[in-house]
């Protein structure tokens, strides 16, 4: 079997873009391998900040022999049409045809036997089209040339089983030939299969596999700490990043000035994170330390003393303006911004910061209400105070740090820890990881917020549609529901929907909640029709008493008699729906206890009437697990009923009276929950 080995070699590819665009070339290579029926063993791709590597094992040295078909006219078709059909073929007779049937015709095929070509001529082809086809979140031109790429080719490298394959790139041939580490090699590097690739380009200082680059980091990294009595601070996306810019990694070890550790921590780490790619590190309390680890690219001569040097350098300069923007924007109360918030637009039609800060101040005040332990006051200085961060130095210089700053200027004001928590946690939680607010003003004001957003969007009609969602309102609403069942909180959404103005919107909205509900709860291993069953009731809009009824529903239809009662309801709806059709009329409605003959139904009949009247006051008592218990003692006299009771009786009325109990049997499980929603 043969190798297909193929590296595009270019300028560095920004670190964010090349693992996707490794598993495109994978993906654009092995589908167009497998539409030509040819087949392999393993793909793999690499992906670095000049080159992305893609080897296929296990390929055939030809491609497949193929039959190929034309069909012809009917055998009893005019003889105008027969020999049109022989000259486009290319044949002299009929005789060289195959007679098949064809709508019930004899009709004369064409087939032909075309041979596979040389795997390595298709390899020329898939890997060209593949290059062009190759997208890029961006893209760019360079020289004379007219196709775009995401940054200027240099180098193709193509092989298979060892011999070139001719492939072409605006103006760069694929060849035998790469090139190593930028500084630390020199010189085209000459390779005969994947192995002696890999090989030669450790030897050249690069280190192909981006999982290996990533472990050789963290293991310097933590050696180099462990030495000084410290920990590395876990950050894998930094981790990612950095892995994406070097090819043969050396970690160092600097210094922060002493004069920059009095800022936040979180200062320190953003600043040093997203400007310079520095690694923080930590004392053995978990305090930050005054230690950053850089990853170099390069073995430098003095053990990395002046790349060092000039690290520390750049960030004393980067730090020396973070705490220009921390002593000067504490000189300015953080409610004195507010006013400032009237500049800046939250959307054009749903008006300025200011206005939903107003909006958002009434709302948390009226979900404090709701939830225990919840300060009206704290929620409305919180609230007040939520965005002001925004409009600091700070926060302009470092984004991320919106609301952790709001925090830090809210206590330094003098404001409560209540109130400088809930600034700082409003944004919370932003996803399924991030941790959830607990605090009751935190949790007022985050709750507040994503709804009056919500709520918004939905009043002006910028709905999520499809995969699009600019404005994170699914995210919104997983906050929204992650606040109240986390911290148990007994609210009607429909209620606090309309408080916050979209008593238009809110059925809606509702819907949207609750569809994200599902999702959030079968990443948890919920099933999706019994949330369904639960939801379709219509009457639900506290998502506490909603997730219990779930829970009880779901132990219910796990016991024997749940599984039986439930297979129960689907054979009294479907006769019903069967006779209903049948009859072209409904027998919905309760059934005439004086109608009733045998002791089955009568038991039935029974046993119904008792369940209706205890359910209802269990259920209205949030009761749930002691109603399912109840509707289970349906079980027998169901099954008694179904093995004795011919409910198409000859008898028209005996047989309405008893479609009629059917109708009985539904309605009262349903009364629960809508069983028809329950799969299985």
């Amino acid at each position: 079997m043969a190798e297909l080995l193929l590296e595009l070699f270019s300028e560095e590819i920004p670190a964010r873009m090349q693992a996707r665009a490794a598993d495109d070339l994978k993906r654009l290579v092995t589908d167009a391998l497998t539409k030509q029926d040819i087949k392999f063993s393993k793909a793999e791709a690499f992906a670095g900040p000049r080159r992305l590597t893609l080897v296929i094992d296990g390929l055939p040295e030809v491609t497949p022999d193929k039959a190929e078909e034309k069909k012809g006219p009917a055998v009893a078709a005019p003889e105008q049409a027969i020999n049109g059909f022989l000259k486009s073929a290319g044949l002299k007779s009929v005789d060289e045809c195959e007679i098949r049937e064809a709508k019930g015709k004899p009709t004369y095929f064409l087939v032909t036997e075309k041979k596979g070509m040389t795997l390595k001529l298709a390899c020329e082809v898939v890997i060209s089209d593949a290059i062009i086809t190759l997208s890029w979140p961006k893209s760019m031109r360079w020289g004379e040339n007219e196709k775009r790429w995401v940054r200027p080719m240099h180098n193709i490298l193509a092989l298979f089983e060892g011999d070139a394959v001719k492939a072409r790139f605006e103006g760069v041939e694929a060849s035998n030939k790469t090139f190593g580490h930028r500084f630390l090699s020199s010189g085209e590097i000459e390779v005969k299969d994947f192995a002696d690739y890999r090989a030669k380009l450790a030897n050249a200082n690069v280190m192909l596999s981006g999982a290996e680059r990533r472990a050789e980091i963290l293991a310097q990294a933590e050696k180099l700490t462990k030495q000084s009595g410290l920990t590395l601070k876990p950050d894998d996306g930094l981790s990612a990043e950095v892995t994406g810019l070097v090819e043969w990694p050396v970690v160092l070890m600097g210094d922060i000035a002493p004069e920059f550790m009095e800022l936040p921590p979180e200062v320190l780490s953003a600043t040093m994170k997203l400007h310079q790619k520095f690694f923080s590190t930590l004392n053995s309390d978990g305090t930050l330390a005054p230690k950053f680890i850089v990853v170099a690219n390069q073995v430098a001569p003095d053990g990395g003393k002046a790349i060092i040097a000039g690290n520390e350098r750049v960030l004393r300069a980067r730090l020396s303006d973070a705490k220009f923007f921390w002593d000067s924007d504490r000189k300015i109360k953080l409610g004195d911004r507010a006013p400032a918030l009237k500049d800046i637009t939250f959307h054009a039609k749903l008006g300025t910061l200011d206005e939903k800060i107003d909006r958002v101040q009434a709302l948390a005040a009226s979900l404090s209400e709701y939830i225990e332990g919840a300060d009206k006051n704290a929620v409305r200085s919180a609230a007040r105070l939520a965005k002001c961060d925004l409009v600091t130095g700070m926060v302009g210089e470092l984004p991320e740090l919106q609301g952790i700053m709001g925090r830090y200027y809210a206590l330094a004001d003098g404001e409560s820890a209540d109130v400088a928590n809930a600034v700082r946690d409003h944004y919370s939680p932003l996803g399924p990881s991030d941790n959830c607010p607990t605090a009751p003003v935190s949790v007022a004001v985050a709750m507040a917020d994503k709804i009056d957003t919500l709520v918004g969007f939905w009043a002006i009609d910028e709905k999520p549609t499809g995969s699009k969602d600019p404005f994170a309102l699914r995210r919104a609403a997983l906050g929204v529901i992650r606040l109240i069942v986390e911290n148990n909180i007994r609210m009607n959404l429909l209620k606090v929907f309309e408080i916050a103005g979209g008593k238009k919107e809110a059925a809606d909205l509702l819907s949207f909640i609750t569809d994200r509900l599902k999702v959030h709860l079968k990443s948890e291993g919920v099933r999706h029709d019994l949330i369904d069953a639960v939801v379709s009731k219509g009457d639900e809009d506290d998502l506490v008493r909603l997730l219990a009824r779930v829970d009880a529903l779901s132990a219910f239809v796990k016991t024997d008699d749940g599984a039986n009662l439930l297979a129960a309801h689907k054979r009294a709806a479907n006769i019903l729906k069967i006779e209903e059709k049948k009859d072209g009329a409904s027998h919905r409605g309760d059934a005439d206890a004086l109608a009733l003959e045998q002791g089955e139904e009568k038991a039935l009949f029974s046993a119904l009437s008792d369940i209706k009247n205890n359910t209802a006051p269990l259920i209205d008592g949030e009761k749930f697990e002691d109603a399912m218990a109840h509707l289970a003692k349906l079980r027998g006299v169901v099954d008694k009923f179904f093995d004795s009771v011919t409910v198409n009786a000859d008898d028209k009325k005996l047989r309405e009276n008893r479609l009629r109990l059917l109708s009985t049997i539904v309605s009262t499980m349903d009364e629960i929950a809508d069983f028809s929603k329950i799969e299985g």
